[in-house]
């Protein structure tokens, strides 16, 4: 006798939280999105480290290229022209710290590599 009445009770509330609808609305701040596009603007001109990997004519820069893809799959790779060559370069590191450690790992297969400082970081 308990079964068929408990299994009715758990399939009525079962049927009435199923039929509900809910609505959320969010009321944000205005600043926020001032906030939001300000730290946008800064992280876009805030340089990266990077590490060149080697450099040549474009033919050459697009076989290293490929071959550092595939050497380091995981990492941002690109080809920067800089008249009148081309340049490979690897990676985009916020901090020294962490450049340097992957440029320690690069080293390893590209003996010729080079550390890169972001173009907006002060000279010493």
């Amino acid at each position: 006798m308990k079964t068929p009445v408990f299994t009715t009770i758990l399939l009525g509330l079962t049927l009435h939280l199923s039929a509900q609808e809910g609505k959320v609305t969010i009321q944000q701040d205005p600043k926020i999105d001032q906030l939001v596009k300000l730290y946008s603007d800064v992280n876009s001109k805030s340089g990266f480290y990077q590490i060149q990997v080697g450099f040549g004519d474009y033919q050459k820069a697009q076989n290293l290229k490929s071959q550092v893809e595939i050497d380091f799959p995981d990492w941002y790779s690109k080809i920067e022209f800089e008249s009148p060559t081309y340049r490979v370069r690897l990676g985009r590191f916020k901090t020294k710290l962490e450049a340097e450690r992957k440029y320690l790992e690069v080293r390893k297969k590209y003996p010729d590599a080079m550390l890169l400082k972001p173009e907006n970081e002060s000279k010493s």
